[in-house]
């Protein structure tokens, strides 16, 4: 089961992925992906380790970004492909026909791609501005994800799509009226002198509301 709210560790200068992770699991968040893009290797492995004990102890969903080395060797739930990355077809091929393949979407046309490149799920963004992913693609806006998920209802895409990207609390409302499965966030939770708190937020906000592309398709 894909969940409805995704939490996305980051590089922050002051705090470190194990310990965001474990914030986020003693607040509840069940579905975790660790992003990193200034980690050396054996660095990243390193935190990789540290939050997987901590996302089993938590009986959370552990996502690796980007990398299917590290998914593979820390025996991660899955791993999270950009449009540039690896292949989700090879990434299954090495980690089994069980793993969550997750696929960037930055346009109808990539979530089309990546419905039929087999992912479990799409992540489909920016929504709004972020400055957590470098050479970001242009926003989408509400107006045009509602449309991109009525258009998916069209073609019958069975494949939840979670929208990411400079996603804040006062945003959860109206991107999940557009009929998206869930949401993914990262700065919103990180950059927050309260994060405990905001994840909390965060998850009863996404339990108020329906699945609209279950519902709607």
């Amino acid at each position: 089961m894909i969940a409805r709210f995704q939490y996305l560790t980051q590089d922050l200068p002051t705090i470190s992925h194990p310990e965001l992770a474990e914030i986020a699991c003693k607040n509840g968040v069940k579905w975790l992906q660790l992003r990193t893009k200034n980690l050396a290797y054996e660095d990243w492995l390193y935190a990789a380790r540290s939050v997987k004990e901590i996302c089993d102890a938590f009986q959370c969903t552990l996502i690796i970004n980007d990398n299917v080395s590290i998914a593979q060797e820390i025996n991660a739930h899955g791993v999270h492909l950009g449009l540039d990355d690896m292949p989700p077809q090879k990434a299954r091929q090495i980690l089994g026909s069980q793993a969550i393949i997750g696929g960037t979407a930055n346009s109808f046309e990539d979530v089309l791609r990546q419905a039929n490149n087999g992912c479990n799920y799409i992540g489909l963004g920016p929504i709004n501005y972020t400055e957590t992913k470098k050479n970001t693609q242009p926003q989408i806006g509400i107006p045009l994800l509602q449309q991109m998920i009525q258009m998916a209802c069209l073609r019958k895409i069975q494949v939840p799509i979670i929208a990411i990207g400079g996603i804040k609390l006062v945003d959860v409302e109206t991107i999940l009226q557009t009929g998206v499965h869930g949401i993914a966030v990262s700065s919103g939770v990180n950059l927050s002198p309260i994060r405990e708190i905001i994840l909390q937020h965060f998850l009863e906000k996404i339990k108020t509301m329906p699945d609209g592309q279950t519902s709607n398709c």
